[in-house]
């Protein structure tokens, strides 16, 4: 074991899964490399914080809170010596009750059987128990395991880590071990080389200045719920969805999108739109405002909040929403 220091088209395959279509066609040269690598992780230890970093875009949303992420995300990253399709996952957890917690725990481990090669994430100082049922997890996956300690920035002095990693390599079987800061950007260059260089020799999947599979509508329903994420207390935003009800292109050039903001309890839509509609258009603003940023067109975006009582646990109405990709 090496211990590093330091637009539109969503495919049936999936963000775990290769595309149908070989988008790009000819090997750059003899030694281009391209494959899938899972970034998993329990929850909030900065999966998505580092697929961002990692892509150099802002793709997958960010907030404080655990479980932010809900769905398998692809960010495409590519350089003259390869292609890595990065596939964000939910944080596994245990415990999960709730159909919507199963249905991020089946997101997880779907992305594990799909990959090259899987990254397995946590916090710097911190081996829970979770961290331990996900290695459990991966052990049965014949690809290689690298893993990342992240938020190596939080500690002041970096010896103080090495004990702890002597006692994890001692256990636990790993190719590589990087320490990364995905909030400084510290330690992603030797972990994209590590990840590099165990991927197959192949063509290119995607065209360069592609960064996601994802579509338009998909992200802006994302965007739209870290909103609610942010600025939403206790456990108020784990009730919350967002569905995209149109998303379109007016002659003016500017995108037209409704969205609906479900929510389990009339108590819940009052707090979600506020005092005289003060937060839901706070909401909207800070919404709007990334989408722009991340379309490069005006957008005109319209929020409702609906009452869906149970939707949590309404197998249905999760598919319905895309939680059984």
């Amino acid at each position: 074991m090496q211990i590093v220091m330091n637009h539109e088209t969503e495919t049936a395959a999936g963000a775990a899964g290769m595309p149908e279509d070989d988008h790009a066609g000819v090997l750059p040269h003899a030694d281009f490399r391209c494959g899938l690598a899972a970034l998993v992780g329990r929850p909030n230890v900065g999966k998505s914080t580092l697929l961002n970093a990692l892509i150099g875009f802002r793709l997958s949303i960010v907030s404080p809170r655990p479980q932010t992420t809900r769905h398998r995300i692809l960010g495409i990253a590519s350089s003259e010596a390869g292609q890595i399709m990065y596939v964000d996952t939910p944080g596994l957890h245990r415990g999960a009750k709730r159909a919507m917690n199963r249905s991020l725990n089946r997101a997880a481990r779907a992305a594990i059987s799909d990959v090259e090669l899987v990254v397995q994430v946590i916090e710097a100082g911190r081996w829970t128990d979770e961290d331990e049922t996900l290695y459990a997890a991966l052990a049965e996956q014949n690809v290689p395991r690298l893993l990342a300690i992240n938020k190596v920035d939080l500690t002041k002095e970096k010896t103080a880590l090495l004990p702890f990693v002597a006692e994890l390599a001692s256990k636990h079987s790993f190719d590589e071990i990087h320490y990364v800061s995905a909030l400084k950007n510290k330690g992603l260059g030797e972990l994209e080389r590590a990840i590099l260089a165990r991927l197959p020799v192949r063509a290119p999947v995607y065209p360069p200045d592609e960064i996601t599979d994802r579509s338009e509508r998909f992200l802006a329903a994302e965007m739209v719920r870290e909103q609610l994420m942010l600025r939403l207390d206790q456990e108020l935003p784990y009730a919350t969805t967002v569905e995209i009800e149109q998303f379109k292109d007016r002659p003016d050039g500017v995108a037209e999108i409704h969205a609906v903001i479900w929510v389990e309890r009339d108590g819940q839509k009052a707090i979600v739109i506020g005092q005289g509609g003060a937060q839901l258009k706070a909401i909207g603003s800070a919404a709007r405002r990334r989408m722009e940023q991340m379309f490069d067109r005006k957008v005109f975006l319209r929020l409702w909040v609906k009452v869906r009582e149970g939707w949590v646990d309404d197998e249905a109405m999760l598919k319905k929403l895309g939680y059984d990709d």
